[in-house]
């Protein structure tokens, strides 16, 4: 399993970019055999947390480890702490750049399926929000989107202050994301409305929920999960013990991984399974 750091001009965000990508392309059973037949893999693009960056996902959990088994290619970008969303007047196309740009990037760069059942996208806690965001908004690039935790603040904007103790709580911050709060129902950022507007379409994703018992989230976590039920989306919802931890989320990929529509592809050698 090939890791591979990559940096890149953005468009969308014009500065550089980093990305982790976990890519299956080194796979060949023995010694004397060949390298697998080349193909297309299926990809989950994978959305880090508030503080986070390209390297959360690899060093938090095992993800590489269960790509592997299931010959699964992983995009990791970072979005710093703007939640994935858009910021037209300082062009800092969050939203734009992971629902358009990263996957058109990464596929002229990879040998990644273009096929829609086959390109995933998830994420945990800012980055659920903005799986959700960005996967309803472009539900004809994502079959499937898998949101662990998602801290849909959107919701709480009542809640904030500009005298908060920590810049990620006070007004200024969110409006600077959002948009006033006044403005945010209806729009793009609001992840009721983005999935009222795929009533009746063919291309309606397949949606992982997920949070912990003890995460100070799981209320709009299960308020969430009732109102995409009520939407009739096909949902599965996992409560499980844990908290706002990578404990919780490392458990949680090994079960989204599994959840995708996808084959269990064998490891080839690796340091895991030399001399079996």
């Amino acid at each position: 399993m090939a890791l591979l750091q990559v940096n890149y001009v953005s468009q969308a965000l014009m500065h550089q970019v980093a990305l982790n990508v976990i890519l299956p392309v080194d796979e060949f059973a023995s010694e004397s055999s060949p390298y697998r037949p080349e193909r297309k893999f299926p990809t989950l693009y994978l959305l880090h947390g508030m503080l986070g960056n390209y390297e959360d996902w690899v060093t938090g959990t095992r993800v590489k480890r269960w790509a592997e088994t299931h010959g699964l290619a992983v995009v990791m970008p970072s979005g710093d702490n703007h939640f994935y969303v858009d910021q037209p007047a300082t062009h800092e196309l969050y939203g734009h750049f992971i629902g358009c740009e990263l996957v058109e990037m990464t596929r002229r760069m990879f040998p990644l399926s273009r096929r829609w059942e086959d390109t995933f996208i998830g994420g945990l806690s800012m980055g659920g929000y903005g799986a959700l965001r960005n996967g309803l908004k472009y539900a004809d690039t994502f079959s499937h989107i898998a949101a662990l935790s998602t801290a849909n603040i959107v919701t709480r904007m009542d809640f904030f202050s500009d005298d908060a103790p920590n810049f990620n709580q006070r007004t200024a911050y969110l409006e600077a994301l959002f948009g006033p709060r006044g403005g945010i129902p209806g729009s793009d950022n609001d992840l009721s409305a983005l999935a009222r507007g795929l009533k009746g379409s063919p291309r309606k994703p397949k949606l992982y929920l997920a949070c912990g018992d003890q995460d100070s989230l799981l209320p709009l976590n299960l308020q969430l999960k009732q109102e995409l039920e009520a939407d009739g989306f096909d949902l599965t919802w996992r409560q499980a013990p844990g908290g706002h931890e990578w404990d919780f989320w490392d458990s949680q990929i090994r079960q989204v991984i599994d959840w995708l529509p996808l084959a269990e592809d064998g490891s080839g050698m690796n340091s895991g399974n030399v001399g079996r």
